[in-house]
């Protein structure tokens, strides 16, 4: 089974060029170290939520930018050899980005559909779900998943928190202010380009299928989203 290294990382929007730089060095480390496709995406459309969002989860600052980026790998034994390989190459002391703010899990693919292609544009979605509704939300992300693949999405991934891990200023549980019994999903949509993810929103918002979606496994005002333009993608 797939499973992801997720991140969501603040920087500095003036060192967007020194990050893309830095992204790519890691990338080519971790694809030496078994990673099968690296993708560092950087926020465009990122809105503020009423509850959450993905600026609050990193604590983000005015100057800031947020990246949704992952690392796949084909199970959690290789994500597990590969970070513990990477010790072996020393960190930069002059990174472009506060690391202390940086949120980081691992997940469980659940869902993967869609023909592929190196993407334009990607949509970024974190949510909490119950842990007693993975099958139900499976099968969501599933119906789903063919909804947006109709509209022009290349590929649509859904993966379910699996190593949560607690960080010092945040994590993925404060940002998605998880409750007893919730775990976190880590999913994304990739399009081909911006304007046809902008053209095909518009369109799902109005197919019946969206519209009558029924009940969801899950609490949508504590979803949080955004859009977001690759600058490092291993599999393009």
């Amino acid at each position: 089974m797939t499973y992801i290294e997720g991140f969501v990382i603040p920087c500095p929007a003036a060192n967007k060029t020194a990050y893309a730089e830095h992204a790519a060095r890691v990338a080519a480390m971790f694809q030496g170290l078994g990673a099968a496709r690296t993708v560092q995406a950087w926020g465009e459309d990122v809105p503020d939520g009423k509850i959450n969002d993905l600026k609050q989860a990193v604590q983000a600052r005015p100057d800031e930018a947020i990246l949704f980026s992952w690392m796949e790998f084909p199970d959690r034994a290789a994500r597990d050899a590969a970070v513990e390989g990477s010790r072996a190459f020393a960190r930069p002391d002059d990174l472009p980005f506060d690391p202390q703010r940086m949120i980081v899990s691992g997940f469980d693919v659940i869902s993967d559909a869609g023909p592929g292609g190196a993407p334009g544009f990607i949509d970024g979605v974190i949510l909490p779900v119950p842990e007693a509704k993975r099958a139900d939300y499976t099968d969501f992300a599933k119906r789903f998943a063919d909804l947006f693949v109709d509209y022009g999405a290349t590929r649509v991934v859904d993966a379910w928190g699996a190593d949560l891990m607690d960080g010092k200023q945040t994590d993925y549980k404060r940002a998605a202010c998880v409750e007893p019994g919730e775990t976190v999903v880590y999913s994304w949509i990739e399009w081909p380009s911006r304007p046809v993810r902008d053209d095909a929103w518009e369109r799902v918002m109005q197919d019946e299928r969206m519209q009558n979606q029924g009940d969801r496994p899950f609490d949508g005002k504590r979803m949080m989203f955004g859009g977001f333009t690759p600058i490092v993608d291993t599999g393009a």
